[in-house]
């Protein structure tokens, strides 16, 4: 594959950028279109310091349609990071997100069927969270595809998913791309529609695109003043400011992370593999791990001793446990991941430590607290 114009919408974002970085790395032209949200990136929206030299910087909301179709001019592949993050905050904000997520993405696809441009193919940042809960199996009844967990369980402090057969104990499993989307926050939603959307148009129009669904991102330049973004920089904000991690439920539901470098991968190999068009992949670092231990093991990479605060509470909408079956990614696309957890979460507390921290999590538990989330 020669020399490409690209564009990439949140390309100064923290997976977008280092996106960037790969491409120019790779011999490609790259654009970037980026509001510079000040949720994430501060207030004054500044450039930030590590965005990439050699790209093209727009400065430009997907919601502003004319200001999009002027980014989309001349690039021959669009990798569609752009999009409202964070799924508490999705259920309050509920117009924001549908605006960004479905109403910029609706903008990004009717300029790419009504306007003449040579896009060749459209990847786009998909979510684990549009699974709702993960695949799990009943050791005597076999195979089970859980709902959210009832009310009156949680408020018993019952956290575990249980057979309606046998009333046994369900396990975990790894979840394929086949099972069925049960979305349970307006952030998943718009996720599940943004990928549907997109896959609809792209078979419709003949227009290659591939859907990434990301499971839990972790990794440097991830915001750590912004309390709705992943789960390890939000412990490692409150670690640097001597605060103890706030754990949800008991502390033993697990999440499948993924370091950003093999999430670059993994577009990588999207953009450049035919296999991938028209296909729809989950992306993970393969290891799951709780909550308690995620903690537990940045608090010894900091060598700091504060206890986490498990509250024993629930939020709405939460999910119990949720990992990635990646065998098809692995033998159509030949993804493999390549940073351990260890390594990843190494590098990513190393990196901090130079980095401003505000931590901002009890403010927004309050919020979830007043609007009854909580």
């Amino acid at each position: 594959m020669g020399s490409l114009k690209i564009l990439v919408t949140g390309g100064a974002g923290f997976i977008g950028s280092h996106l960037v970085d790969a491409l120019i790395e790779d011999g490609h032209k790259v654009r970037i279109f980026d509001n510079l949200d000040s949720q994430v990136h501060g207030v004054g929206s500044r450039k930030p310091v590590y965005l990439n030299r050699g790209a093209e910087f727009i400065k430009g909301d997907v919601r502003n349609k004319a200001a999009l179709e002027k980014a989309m001019k001349g690039v021959d592949m669009i990798f569609h990071q752009a999009a409202k993050v964070g799924v508490g905050q999705s259920m309050y904000q509920v117009k924001e997100y549908v605006d960004v997520n479905i109403g910029g993405t609706s903008n990004l696809l009717d300029i790419l069927v009504n306007t003449k441009n040579k896009v060749k193919k459209l990847i786009v940042a998909a979510s684990m969270s549009s699974y709702g809960e993960g695949a799990y199996i009943c050791p005597k009844c076999g195979p089970m595809y859980p709902e959210l967990r009832i009310k009156k369980d949680l408020d018993a402090g019952k956290w575990e998913h249980y057979c309606q057969g046998c009333k046994g104990e369900l396990m975990p499993k790894p979840t394929s791309e086949d099972k069925a989307l049960c979305s349970t926050s307006i952030y998943a939603i718009t996720k599940k529609v943004q990928e549907e959307m997109a896959m609809s148009i792209s078979k419709a129009y003949k227009i290659p695109a591939v859907s990434l669904r990301y499971f839990n991102v972790y990794g440097t330049r991830q915001s750590l003043s912004n309390p709705y973004t992943g789960v390890a920089a939000i412990f490692i904000s409150r670690i640097k400011n001597n605060n103890p991690p706030v754990i949800y439920e008991d502390g033993n539901q697990t999440r499948d992370f993924v370091s950003v470098y093999d999430i670059v991968q993994s577009n990588i190999l999207a953009m450049s593999k035919p296999e991938a068009d028209y296909e729809i992949f989950n992306v993970s670092g393969g290891t799951p791990i709780s909550i308690s231990n995620v903690s537990s093991t940045l608090m010894g990479l900091f060598g700091k001793s504060i206890k986490s605060e498990i509250t024993n509470k629930y939020r709405q909408g939460d999910i119990r446990h949720c990992t990635a079956d990646i065998s098809k990614i692995k033998n159509k696309l030949g993804f493999s991941p390549k940073v351990s957890l260890e390594k990843g979460f190494k590098e990513l507390v190393d990196w901090s430590a130079g980095e401003k921290a505000v931590d901002k999590f009890e403010k927004a538990a309050k919020e979830l607290i007043k609007k009854g989330l909580v």
